[in-house]
């Protein structure tokens, strides 16, 4: 009999469960963006400033379209968490078959509309003339790859609602490895240029989404369906939607801000865009910490809403918060201190402009970086509880956050503006969120006190 490596995090002290839950997340989102790092390095040291502006100008675009194709998987996972915590595993399946249903269709429309409007999209973004395309070469395999992003995300999700965050890892960890060295093979030996690192990005989480699917139907028992269960639910499948479609757009809503801020920065020219790509490139590396803390309270808010343990909800929260204020204490003094030495792994030392730059926004962003955890840490915590439609209204303050900064600050004061943009959009998202909490905290409450009372 395969052995189940599902785990409860309704049981025991909420600290020890969520660094023990988190750290594995951490370690596959590291090497997640390490690869994405390593994508930048070769583009960056081998194709040379305007590639690497090119890769980097599609950033906002990206994040816009694979960002949502993330959220709807993680809000997907949301139910199964949920079921999960209440013991009820016959319904557990039937979330897990209509999310593979609404999978399949979600990821055919989006992959035919964005693929057809990719040009148009990059145009409407004012990507500069002299490398729009090149980043369009790159993006549009991206987009085809769309169903493999929903292959990886989805799969992984499901084993983390079960509780198993170290697995999915360990594909991840070979995927990396894959994706370096088609990479090399793609761009340095073959000559592929920019789409060398798209194709490499594709096929390495190909492997890493059919890894995982082989692995739960090998391991996870509980996940064997019974007759019927793989029918189309109605009632699954608007549950589903509700979780799945705002988380989906909320990163996609985030990411229009990024999009108008984008525009804006193009007008900067390419090497603006190339300070601000490697730079992200490193902050997205120095962040992993508190998206992993953000995935992790999205379980642990699921499974115990599900077991109707909302005091451990909030004492999930308190440890989760103290977690995040020390390692932004610890990132800030990191980009302090070795931001401009970071930078150096993929800009030549000749391009002291540009790394003067990309340091500039480094520091200010990392002054900002304990309003980010909180952004993460609670508003995955609310998706877990069962309300996604909070996501929204956050994404909606955080776009409307960095849109007065591209419509203000940028044209006003060129790229500091743009280098305010972000921790502008964190705080505003923590006005929203933080209160947000505590109503939908109290209403819990009120719902289970009268589930009790029956």
């Amino acid at each position: 009999m395969a052995k189940d490596t599902t785990k409860r995090l309704t049981t025991g002290k909420p600290m020890s469960l969520i660094l023990g839950f988190s750290l594995p997340l951490l370690v596959g989102m590291l090497f997640q963006q390490f690869y994405s790092l390593v994508d930048t390095i070769i583009v960056g040291k081998f194709l040379g400033v305007d590639a690497l502006a090119a890769v980097g100008s599609t950033g906002a675009i990206n994040f816009l379209i694979i960002g949502f194709c993330m959220g709807v998987c993680s809000g997907f996972a949301i139910p199964v968490a949920q079921r999960f915590g209440a013991g009820d595993y016959e319904s557990l399946r039937k979330y897990v078959a209509n999310s593979v249903w609404l999978c399949l269709i979600f990821s055919a429309v989006m992959t035919l509309i964005v693929s057809v409007f990719c040009r148009q999209i990059l145009e409407l973004m004012q990507t500069p003339s002299n490398i729009i395309d090149q980043a369009y070469s790159y993006i549009f395999i991206i987009f085809v790859g769309i169903p493999v992003t929903y292959l990886y995300n989805i799969t992984s999700g499901i084993m983390r609602s079960l509780g198993d965050s170290k697995t999915p890892v360990y594909f991840l960890l070979l995927a990396s490895g894959i994706n370096i060295v088609l990479d090399l093979i793609f761009i340095t030996q073959i000559g592929m240029g920019v789409e060398g690192a798209g194709y490499a990005t594709v096929i390495s989480q190909f492997i890493s989404g059919i890894s995982c699917l082989i692995y739960m139907k090998a391991k996870f028992p509980i996940l064997k369906m019974q007759p019927g269960e793989w029918a189309w639910n109605g009632h699954c499948v608007a549950t589903l939607c509700h979780m799945g479609v705002p988380m989906g757009l909320q990163y996609s809503i985030t990411a229009i801000g990024s999009v108008i801020l984008q525009a804006a920065v193009n007008n900067l020219g390419s090497n603006a865009v190339a300070s601000i790509t490697a730079a992200n490139r490193i902050s997205m590396f120095i962040v992993c910490p508190f998206d992993a803390l953000g995935s992790t309270m999205a379980t642990y808010g699921g499974q115990n809403v599900g077991a109707m343990e909302l005091g451990r909800v909030k004492e999930g929260l308190k440890s989760a918060t103290i977690l995040g204020l020390c390692y932004a204490i610890i990132a800030f003094f990191v980009l302090l201190f070795a931001g401009k030495y970071l930078l150096l792994l993929f800009l030549s030392a000749n391009e002291t402009a540009i790394i003067a730059d990309a340091r500039t926004f480094l520091l200010i962003q990392s002054c900002f970086y304990f309003p980010l955890a909180l952004v993460n840490i609670v508003r995955f915590l609310i998706q877990g509880m069962g309300f996604s439609i909070f996501a929204i209204l956050a994404g909606v303050m955080e776009m409307l956050a960095r849109s007065i900064v591209a419509f203000t600050l940028v044209p006003a004061i060129g790229f500091l503006g743009a280098c305010f943009a972000s921790p502008f959009a964190w705080i505003m998202a923590d006005v929203f969120l933080i209160p947000a909490f505590f109503h939908v905290h109290k209403k819990l409450q009120k719902k289970f006190a009268a589930h009790i009372a029956l």
